[in-house]
């Protein structure tokens, strides 16, 4: 008798039942409100007996761990697992067709050595980012766009598994006590999770995917992110050692750009990169990687970012890298910043190149600093030379929509001036948004400084370009 056979004369679950592995709201931890869940769908006979199977066999794994060898490569490991699928058939007195015992096999295999049914997900270069809502609902973005994706997880007990796999690779636990957790996987890309009682949709896992092969600034100017001569110029203000800040809101690119201003750090240097999760994919030789630590379950081992941007100024860099400044850090690296690290790099989360000083300014009164106003926004001034303003447009594409310097404080107001743009023109409709790069016609200040470091760049790179209507932009 084939497995869909034996479980077709097994008794239906009671509908009301709660799956095994599923969180149960206790008293006074929010039982009475209403998930925003969306409605679970009926699992097949095959996925209720494969769950079943499969919670045997982590039993039967976690029974054996201590027989794992540290240096057990892939093919091992999936041998020894496969060896303990067959002992659990044999044990639950099960008899499988070929094609259900292959297709339990590769479900076992990905959830225990793999992401589960999000492996192909991960493997998929056009997806950017895997955005699993509990077990039924996996969100993709490929080119900038959300879709939904039709791979769903078996069960809860299953997208538990898989979030465990994950955070288990570095050293961390996800459970009620600590139901958040940052992590990355072996590939670097970023991941996110948060389970109940904080999220009322079940596990919510969030993995921000990044290229194999970092990207080059050829590659930016060929998806349309900048022009070539807004690369010139950038690439001129990172080799003449121009602080630099990136801008702009979430899935903007931010990270991506970074990594391609970095790329223009001369080899003979030493770069420090401090991150909370290490992404930066920098080239060089000489660099040294950072990454914070978040606090154990009993509240202590905590490093910050601020406390490893203090750290690297005493490890003799010539450039400091911040993943992102997102606190009191960013009072440290304005100050490394004027206190002889020029050239550093970093990125904020902020709208435009203004907003993004105000938001310096406040993530500055983070750091506990008693300070005026005005000696903050003249550290900012003094700090900040060159603002890269990033933006995710409404059609998904990814685009450097301005280039701006800061030219002081004037007054009680930090000054900035665009030197490029991106001067969008319309809709199609399709929802293709329309537009074109221009510079603004403002020779930078900085214009004289980038001569004398030996990165001359022609003052033609500043020149207008006319709009499609044949007008000059003012």
């Amino acid at each position: 008798m084939s497995l869909l056979d034996r479980v077709q004369k097994q008794q239906a679950p009671d509908p009301g039942a709660v799956p095994e592995g599923a969180y149960v709201p206790q008293a006074g931890q929010g039982a009475t409100r209403t998930s925003t869940a969306a409605p679970s769908r009926a699992r097949t006979p095959f996925e209720l007996q494969a769950e079943r199977i499969k919670n045997r066999l982590q039993a039967r794994l976690i029974e054996n761990i201590a027989n794992e060898g540290e240096d057990e490569d892939r093919e091992q490991r999936a041998t020894r697992i496969t060896d303990a699928l067959n002992g659990v058939l044999v044990e639950m007195g099960l008899t499988m067709t070929k094609p259900e015992r292959a297709r339990l096999l590769d479900s076992v295999l990905n959830d225990f050595l793999g992401l589960g049914p999000i492996e192909a997900l991960i493997a998929d270069n056009a997806v950017t980012e895997i955005m699993v809502n509990g077990p039924d609902q996996i969100f993709i973005e490929q080119r900038g766009k959300l879709t939904l994706s039709d791979v769903k997880f078996e069960s809860e007990s299953q997208l538990r598994r898989v979030i465990d796999r994950i955070v288990s690779t570095i050293g961390r636990r996800i459970d009620e006590s600590s139901p958040m957790v940052d992590a990355r996987l072996k590939d670097g890309s970023r991941v996110n999770v948060i389970i109940p009682p904080l999220s009322l949709n079940g596990p919510i896992l969030t993995i921000r995917k990044f290229s194999k092969k970092p990207y080059s600034i050829e590659n930016l100017i060929s998806f349309g992110t900048m022009t070539d001569e807004m690369a010139q110029f950038v690439r001129a203000c990172v080799r003449s050692r121009l602080n630099m800040l990136v801008s702009g809101g979430t899935g903007s690119g931010k990270t991506t750009t970074l990594n391609v201003l970095s790329s223009f750090i001369p080899e003979e240097e030493r770069v420090v990169t401090v991150e909370d999760a290490a992404e930066l994919q920098l080239n060089q030789e000489h660099v040294v990687t950072l990454e914070s630590r978040p606090a154990t379950v009993e509240g202590r081992g905590r490093i910050a970012i601020r406390d490893l941007v203090v750290n690297a100024l005493r490890m003799r860099p010539d450039r400091i890298v911040v993943g992102e400044c997102r606190g009191g850090e960013a009072l440290d690296m304005l100050q490394a910043m004027n206190t002889g690290h020029d050239g550093s790099l970093t990125t904020i989360h902020a709208n435009s190149p203004r907003d993004s000083l105000n938001r310096l300014e406040t993530l500055v009164l983070m750091a506990g600093a008693e300070l005026p106003s005005r000696a903050i926004r003249e550290q900012i001034s003094s700090a900040i030379n060159v603002i890269v303003q990033q933006s995710r447009l409404r059609d998904g594409t990814r685009k450097v929509i301005a280039v701006s310097e800061v030219l002081g404080l004037h007054g009680d107001q930090v000054k900035v001036q665009d030197i490029f743009v991106f001067k969008q023109t319309g809709v199609t409709q399709e929802g293709k948004v329309q537009g074109y790069f221009t510079a603004t016609g403002i020779v930078p200040k900085y214009f004289d400084h980038l001569q004398s470091s030996g990165e001359g760049v022609s003052k033609g790179l500043f020149t207008p370009v006319p709009d499609p209507a044949g007008k000059e932009i003012k």
